[in-house]
């Protein structure tokens, strides 16, 4: 039986049945990289030329060849079982493993492929597509724009909110066939995604330090859950081995955030920080963390900036340049916004923000990543765009109702223009 077009003969029947076909490659032949196309390609560089357009796949008008990312530290050992099944049905050469090999190498193949044609499957957590979406970056600064690809989700991990909000869903724990999952990023439809510059300049020194630069896809933070991720980062550092399942790791954070309810280590950070959006200084109330927003989702699943969506307020995107920014009253005002009683303290929305830390050690995370932080001054940017793959199926309610109140506001432009 051929794995690929799942034809199936007889032992004795194989040299004459199969002697004058040739395989169709079956449902997923859109997304396979068939061997001899890469048969072709090798003959051609031993040639020196280098006109792979040439080389077309035959009866594959809408080939969307796929490579496949899985990082196998990522979730419950879910990477280890999936890179086996992706390896059945595609060709395993497009099939890649994240604790072998670096992203940046893996997609160098993109450049092998036609332009615009091929799709990236990224299977890890937010912190994966990051590093996917870095080496994506460098592809671009070598000349290789026309090469890039769009990106789709598999989310494996904890952080996965960048994945919630493209549509790929909260977590994946082997619910959905792989076959599915496929046809899924077939259908997908591409969108774009705002990445941004995270500049941190340490007070003094006189500039001799250099600033410290992250790229921003999900959100930017200082307090109470910047505290959380760095307490859980320094335990997960300690006994690795016991950060293995994703109830676990709640139950982790859900203890240090009960923790800081009681102690309150981020109070006063309104007489500590000065906030400006797009050069405007912003009064700020009396906080204990503010809250830089790219996307809908934060927390591990909630809408943060809609909150309990009792009020009217512009929308979130992740592709129009803006960033929403909020404050928290502490631990214990987050826990209440994800359960839906309480709203945020909506602070703005800027093309930049710059928030200056006068005194003391504060704790702050960029996409999960924490740090202590000393006096600085933080600067966030637009940096690029990124091509995602959007998801438009099995919605929450949560996101049939932000839909509906993205269709209705489109819908009043509309008689309004």
């Amino acid at each position: 039986r051929c794995v690929w077009c799942q034809q199936t003969v007889h032992d004795e029947c194989m040299q004459t049945s199969l002697k004058n076909e040739e395989c169709t490659f079956g449902e997923f032949r859109d997304l396979i990289i068939p061997p001899y196309y890469l048969s072709a390609i090798n003959q051609m560089r031993k040639d020196k030329r280098m006109d792979y357009e040439k080389i077309v796949p035959y009866c594959m008008k809408h080939w969307m060849p796929i490579i496949v990312l899985a990082n196998t530290r990522s979730g419950n050992n879910m990477g280890e079982t999936l890179l086996g099944e992706f390896k059945i049905l595609l060709n395993p050469v497009q099939v890649f493993d994240l604790s072998k090999i670096a992203p940046a190498k893996a997609l160098q193949l993109c450049t092998l492929l036609p332009c615009n044609a091929v799709r990236v499957l990224v299977c890890g957590g937010d912190g994966t597509v990051g590093w996917v979406l870095d080496a994506i970056d460098e592809m671009k600064i070598k000349g290789q724009e026309r090469f890039i690809p769009q990106v789709a989700i598999l989310p494996l991990g904890t952080g996965n909110d960048l994945s919630n909000t493209l549509g790929w869903g909260a977590g994946y724990a082997g619910e959905v066939p792989v076959e599915q999952i496929l046809r899924n990023v077939m259908e997908a439809d591409g969108i774009k995604l705002d990445r941004w510059k995270v500049q941190v300049t340490n007070k003094g020194y006189y500039n001799l330090r250099k600033p410290k630069v992250f790229t921003m896809n999900n959100y930017f933070s200082i307090g109470p859950d910047a505290l959380m991720a760095l307490n859980f980062h320094a335990h997960r550092e300690k006994t690795p081995s016991l950060f293995s399942s994703r109830i676990i790791n709640k139950a982790v954070y859900f203890f240090y955030g009960t923790k800081d309810c009681l102690v309150q280590e981020c109070k006063d950070l309104n007489k500590k920080v000065e906030l400006e959006l797009d050069g405007e200084r912003i009064e700020l109330p009396n906080l204990e963390g503010i809250i830089v927003l790219n996307i809908g989702y934060w927390g591990g699943g909630c809408r943060l900036w809609e909150g309990m969506g009792d009020e009217p307020y512009p929308l979130a995107r992740h592709d129009d340049g803006l960033l929403e920014v909020v404050g928290v009253y502490g631990s214990f005002h987050c826990a209440q916004i994800q359960v839906k009683l309480a709203n945020p303290v909506r602070l703005g929305q800027a093309h930049t923000v710059r928030l200056i830390l006068k005194s003391s050690k504060m704790p702050m995370q960029v996409d999960g990543e924490p740090w202590a932080q000393g006096p600085c001054t933080v600067t966030i940017t637009h940096k690029t765009h990124a091509l995602m793959l959007y998801h438009s199926g099995e919605q929450t309610d949560d996101d049939a109702s932000s839909l509906s109140e993205q269709e209705h506001v489109r819908e009043q432009t509309d008689e309004d223009v």
